[in-house]
C-alpha cells in the first residue's frame, strides 16, 4: 500500500506575475524542500526516488526536472530522480508512478509531485531540413497547446483547448450562465479558504517574490461581472478568461511511503492511495476523459460513488468540470470545496500534486473516508486517484524494522 505523508506547494503566481522571475527547477527545489521540512527527522539519504511531473520541459526545466530538483534541494547525489510528462496530468501521474514503485517494493519512501513556469517556457525554433534556408523561421510558443503538429494528425484533433471545449459544451448543452456562475464559485470558495486559514500549511512562499497567496484569485468577482466578458474562441461561444484556467507558474511536491516506512519518516499517514485509474478519447473531447478516468479508479478500489465524501477535480474549464460533475451525478458541493484552477490557477505540471494535496486535507476537515482527485489532460486523456483519509480506518503498525 502506498501512503501520503505530507504535501505543499507553493502559492501559485499569474502569467508574468509574482513568479515570473523564479526558475522552474528553483521553484521545485522549493517544493521538495517544503514538504521535506514537514518530516525533520527523515534522513534525506533514505529517499529512494524523486518522481517529478512537468508538461512544457522546453525551458529551463529541460534536462530532467526531478532530478535537477533534488539536487538543489540539497538532496544527496544518492537521491535519483525522473521526470514524467502527461501534460496537465503530470503531477498526478508522478503521484501514481511513485504509489506504483512502492506497491511492488521497488521503493519505500518516494517524492513526487510537478512544475510549471508557463511564464518562462521559451518560444522554439524547429531545425531546417537543410541548413542555411533563405526564407523566414517562425518561433513557436511553448506556453500552452499544440506546437509543431504533425502533418498526419487529422484537423479535427488539433483543435485549440478552448475549440475543443465549446464543442463539448455544445454538444451537451451546458449554458454560458451555468459556466459562469461554476467559475464566480470557484474564486468565491478560494478567498474563503485563504481567509479561514486552510491552505496556510499546505502552501510554502517563495523567498524574495513577496507572494504568499495564489495570485489569480479575485475576492470579489459575481457571475454577474463574468457574464460581461467577450468569448475568446468563438464570437458567439460560451469560454471567456473568467470561466477558464489561466496561465500559471507554481510547483508542488507529495512525500509518499508504504506503511512501514513510518517510523523512518516520523509521521502518522495522512491518507491513503486507495485507486487509480486512467483513460483516453477522441484528442478534442479531452474535457470529458476524467469521466471515465474516475469511474476506473473508484472500482480500482471497490468503492461507488456513494461512499465519496470530497472530489477534487481540476478546472482546465468551467464547462468541462461541469461536464464531469453532470456524467458522475454526484453532488456538486462536494467538489472543490476550497477553490478550484479557476481562482487558483494551473500551473500545468504541478495541478495534479495541488489537488491531491488539497483532497488529503479535505477528507480530514470533513471527516469523510473517501475522495477522488481527477484531471482532464489534453490530447484527449484523464486521470483519477481515489485517496482514503486514514483518520477513518486503522492503518497498519509502522515496523520498527525499517
Amino acid at each position: 500500500m502506498t501512503y501520503l505523508y505530507a504535501a505543499a506547494r507553493t502559492p501559485f503566481g499569474r502569467f508574468n506575475g509574482a513568479l515570473a522571475g523564479v526558475r522552474p527547477d528553483d521553484l521545485a527545489a522549493h517544493a521538495i524542500a517544503a514538504v521535506l521540512d514537514k518530516a525533520p527527522e527523515l534522513d534525506r539519504a533514505r529517499i529512494d526516488e524523486v518522481v517529478w511531473g512537468n508538461a512544457n520541459g522546453a525551458g529551463e526545466e529541460n534536462r530532467n526536472v526531478g532530478r535537477m530538483a533534488g539536487l538543489l534541494a540539497g538532496l544527496p547525489v544518492s537521491v535519483p530522480g525522473t521526470t514524467v510528462n502527461r501534460l496537465c496530468g503530470s503531477g498526478l501521474d508522478a503521484a501514481m508512478v511513485a504509489s506504483r514503485q512502492i506497491e511492488t517494493g521497488d521503493a519505500e519512501i518516494v517524492l513526487a509531485g510537478g512544475v510549471e513556469s508557463m511564464t518562462r517556457a521559451p518560444w522554439v525554433l524547429p531545425k531546417s531540413d537543410r541548413p542555411y534556408p533563405a526564407g523566414d523561421v517562425t518561433a513557436v510558443s511553448t506556453t500552452l497547446g499544440w506546437r509543431l503538429v504533425n502533418d498526419r494528425m487529422p484537423a479535427e484533433w488539433t483543435v485549440s483547448l478552448g475549440e475543443a471545449n465549446e464543442q463539448l459544451g455544445e454538444k451537451l448543452g451546458i449554458s454560458r450562465a451555468r459556466q459562469d456562475e461554476f467559475a464566480s464559485r470557484s474564486h468565491e470558495l478560494a478567498h474563503q479558504a485563504w481567509e479561514s486559514g486552510f491552505y496556510d500549511d499546505l502552501v510554502s512562499p517563495v523567498p524574495g517574490t513577496g507572494l504568499t497567496r495564489d495570485e489569480n484569485i479575485r475576492s470579489t468577482t459575481t457571475a454577474e461581472v463574468l457574464g460581461g466578458l467577450r468569448p475568446v474562441f468563438r464570437t458567439d461561444g460560451t469560454i471567456t478568461a473568467g470561466n477558464a484556467s489561466p496561465l500559471n507558474d507554481g510547483a508542488s511536491a507529495l512525500l509518499l511511503g508504504s506503511d512501514r516506512a513510518a517510523l523512518a519518516i516520523g509521521l502518522d499517514p495522512v491518507a491513503r492511495i486507495a485507486g487509480r485509474g486512467t483513460s483516453a478519447l477522441e484528442p478534442q473531447m479531452f474535457g470529458y476523459a476524467p469521466v471515465e478516468a474516475a469511474n476506473r479508479a473508484l472500482a480500482r478500489a471497490g468503492i461507488s460513488w456513494e461512499q465519496v465524501g470530497a472530489i477534487e477535480l481540476n478546472e482546465a474549464f468551467a464547462v468541462q468540470s461541469l461536464a464531469c460533475i453532470d456524467a458522475w451525478r454526484v453532488d456538486p458541493s462536494i467538489v472543490n470545496v476550497h477553490g478550484g484552477a479557476i481562482a487558483i490557477g494551473h500551473p500545468l505540471g504541478a495541478s495534479g500534486g495541488r489537488i491531491l494535496g488539497t483532497l488529503a486535507k479535505a477528507l480530514r476537515e470533513r471527516g469523510e473516508r473517501y475522495g477522488v482527485a481527477a484531471l482532464c489532460i489534453g490530447v484527449g486523456q484523464g486521470l483519477a486517484v481515489v485517496l482514503e483519509n486514514t483518520e477513518t480506518v486503522a492503518t497498519p503498525a509502522p515496523h520498527a524494522d525499517y
